[in-house]
């Protein structure tokens, strides 16, 4: 961070109730005076070489963790299976084999809270976080049987002791996405080239996606219960909702080997959804602004669009009302 003096930063984006929208990301510029000297001579079709870009001290090489259903812990039925061979890593997988035409995976967790995905329905095993800690997880497959009626054809008591604090937060799951061949790795590398920090890898990858991917207003009018994000198709189209965006983040950043939570509660009275980071000697970055000494700065690309300063100033005197987190993936 180029600022003096830095508060707290995250990297929040509203899912609805936005009014309208501006510029996005605006970049800052740096006006000097033009001096006298001439440019140099270009020769022929030679273009004038551009500045070298600086290359961070940090390395950018890629991270990818990849999950495995190892066959050393496995509860099934006829329908489904939950493969739990790597608990400690902080993740399950499950698959399901039947033929209801719509299913739901629920995990109850230790503290009390449950997470309710919808799930694909391709006979591969999907992954899913175990993401608050230590103690027994309640794993449930459910068919649809009409309506908005399930039956349990699968649930398990298991018991988990995490040994890799970070891994739900680094490795893919339903919601964060990505394998080696999913393009946005290479963009997230790109981005973190010239950094020297962890901290400056999510600034630059915070400001790409603020300049580069715009609020999709109708999908925000329009989007379906079990939407799931696509990282690759929000690169490539340059539009998503919160969760889009976050979902890229966090591809991003757990790539590059920073823990990365997807965040998911309330901004007052709207769902929402925004990410948050592990930064070593800080713990976990999970505030919503920085702050330089004379300027208010909310990590957010939709209010970035159009929020005025007083707006910015608002959200972070009253993040507890703002932001309220339900679920971690």
């Amino acid at each position: 961070m180029k600022h003096k003096v830095v508060k707290v930063l995250t990297l929040v984006v509203l899912c609805t109730g936005i009014i309208s929208c501006g510029q996005v990301g605006m970049e800052q510029v740096s006006t000097v005076e033009a001096s006298n000297k001439k440019p140099d001579k270009v020769v022929g079709n030679e273009q004038q070489k551009k500045p070298q870009e600086k290359t961070g001290t940090r390395s950018n090489a890629v991270q990818i963790l990849v999950p495995e259903a190892t066959g050393q812990e496995v509860y099934s039925c006829n329908e489904a299976s939950i493969d739990a061979s790597n608990k400690a890593e902080g993740y399950v997988c499950v698959k399901y084999t039947g033929t209801a035409s719509k299913v739901r995976m629920l995990i109850k967790t230790p503290l009390g809270n449950t997470y309710n995905y919808l799930m694909a329905l391709d006979g591969n095993y999907d992954v899913y976080p175990l993401s608050e800690g230590d103690g027994n997880y309640e794993i449930g497959v459910y068919e649809n049987i009409q309506a908005d009626k399930y039956a349990a054809v699968l649930s398990q008591s298991v018991s988990v002791q995490i040994t890799n604090e970070f891994g739900p937060f680094l490795y893919p799951n339903a919601y964060v996405d990505f394998n080696e061949n999913t393009k946005a790795i290479e963009k997230g590398k790109e981005l973190a080239k010239t950094a020297d920090t962890d901290l400056e890898v999510v600034e630059n990858v915070y400001h790409y996606l603020a300049n580069n991917v715009d609020y999709d207003y109708d999908k925000a009018k329009n989007v379906q219960s079990g939407y799931i994000p696509v990282v690759d198709e929000t690169l490539s189209t340059g539009k998503g909702i919160c969760f889009d965006y976050a979902s890229l983040m966090g591809t991003m950043l757990r790539t590059q080997g920073i823990p990365t939570r997807l965040d998911i509660g309330y901004a007052g009275s709207e769902y929402h959804a925004w990410i948050s980071v592990y930064i070593k000697d800080k713990g976990w970055v999970d505030d919503i602004i920085s702050f330089d000494g004379q300027e208010w700065t909310l990590m957010d690309p939709t209010l970035a669009s159009y929020a005025p300063a007083k707006t910015v100033k608002d959200r972070w005197e009253n993040r507890d009302t703002h932001y309220q987190l339900k679920f971690q993936y």
